[in-house]
């Protein structure tokens, strides 16, 4: 969509020269942001009809276009699945944490390791990314668009409540520390340190929760140690288009479950624990 000329004659008429730097710098980013979740949904919807049966000389006759022109739509852009990330624009919170030593605010290597890929992850489906974080109180404002949230219910009060909303998969904890609940078939998930003897595994969560204010949903990712949650965005890497094509944009938890080396922390196999539970249907 074409920003209408009385916007840029209004951004011509600006005379201070740093705020009309400002401002058309502002309005391209949103204007890129806008063509590229475009291009992603002409792609998605042009899959979807061949899907369903739909030839794309059939598509390119009803949507004015060449065949050529749509085989290149459909290998070309975007995405679709990058949807179930967001659109335009994210913002990617990890929790900070208490340096003991120095009393004060730190980014654990851990939960840097898992943003920064969370971060890549989304930009390579063409998003914006920002970041953010959880205070060392676990103050967050989860209110906004585009959340991607890495904590657990432990590190934030704010986030132990939206957990709680989930109709399916409970945070609980007992005398071996925290674990997953699926309150449908009964089975509790742990983290292999809670086992004897210890094993290199971790459970995680993976969700599409509502915000506090109802006026949305963001994404919700926490393993029981930071190893489960490294695994849920290594498995969102491989196997994002399938999880996508069975919850889409709505909301939806599952666990994940984590096997990783236990030299350096990272997975070597991630797979659903559990079932792809969508809460419409609660």
């Amino acid at each position: 969509m074409t920003v209408p000329p009385s916007d840029l004659e209004r951004i011509a008429a600006i005379e201070d020269p740093y705020q009309l730097i400002r401002v058309t710098t502002e309005r391209l980013s949103a204007a890129q942001q806008e063509v590229t979740e475009l291009a992603r949904l002409r792609r998605r919807v042009i899959q979807e009809l061949h899907a369903q049966g739909v030839s794309y000389a059939q598509i390119a006759e009803q949507a004015g276009l060449s065949r050529g022109r749509i085989h290149q739509i459909k290998h070309a852009g975007p995405a679709p699945e990058g949807a179930f990330l967001g659109m335009g624009a994210v913002t990617v919170v990890t929790p900070l944490r208490l340096d003991p030593e120095r009393n004060r605010p730190m980014l654990a290597l851990d939960d840097m390791r898992s943003g920064k890929r969370l971060e890549d992850l989304a930009r390579s489906f063409g998003l914006t990314v920002a970041s953010d974080n959880v205070s060392v109180d676990g103050q967050v404002d989860l209110n906004r668009p585009g959340l991607l949230v890495i904590c657990g219910p432990r590190m934030s009060e704010a986030m132990r409540t939206a957990y709680d909303t989930d109709p399916v998969i409970t945070w609980e904890r007992d005398d071996l520390g925290w674990l997953l609940r699926d309150t449908r078939t009964g089975v509790a998930y742990r983290s292999g340190s809670q086992v004897d003897p210890p094993q290199p595994t971790d459970s995680a969560y993976l969700g599409r929760l509502p915000r506090p204010d109802g006026n949305g949903t963001f994404l919700a990712i926490a393993g029981i140690h930071p190893n489960g949650s490294l695994g849920v965005v290594d498995l969102l890497a491989s196997e994002i288009a399938t999880i996508w094509g069975q919850v889409g944009d709505k909301r939806f938890s599952t666990v994940v479950g984590v096997e990783y080396n236990p030299a350096t922390g990272e997975p070597v196999r991630t797979q659903l624990a559990s079932p792809l539970y969508r809460h419409e249907d609660d």
